[in-house]
């Protein structure tokens, strides 16, 4: 009878066990859930419906406050700013991803350094 106790109680502790290791899991996803979120500057994903309000001659403002450029116009999911914004006279294209909200004017989810980077020109098309 003791051995069965025994076991009885192993199995009770690893079920406990089990539980809390879910509990720590799901607490720990959350936490960083919370820091994805914080980490891409957008507290919840743009609205496709939100996207149509981007409209030429709107300012493009990256995540660090620096001003990109223009709004040209729309293309294929992306939007192209204006050449005569631009440092080096071309066009370039923001992906929609990189919205974070607008308003009079489209916000970034990145900085001024990581978009310039990341960011596709006209060059690349040619």
């Amino acid at each position: 009878m003791a051995n069965f106790k025994g076991q009885k109680n192993a199995e009770e502790s690893l079920a406990e066990a089990v539980r809390d290791t879910g509990t720590a899991v799901a607490e720990g996803f959350e936490k960083v859930k919370d820091w994805v979120k914080d980490q891409v500057g957008a507290k919840e994903p743009m609205s496709f419906a939100r996207l149509d309000e981007i409209k030429p001659g709107m300012q493009v403002i990256a995540s660090c406050d620096c001003i990109l450029g223009t709004v040209d116009r729309m293309e294929n999911g992306e939007f192209k700013l204006t050449r005569k914004d631009s440092p080096d006279g071309i066009h370039h294209f923001i992906p929609i991803q990189w919205v974070a909200r607008v308003d009079d004017r489209v916000y970034l989810n990145k900085d001024a350094a990581e978009a310039r980077h990341n960011w596709k020109s006209d060059v690349a098309f040619a």
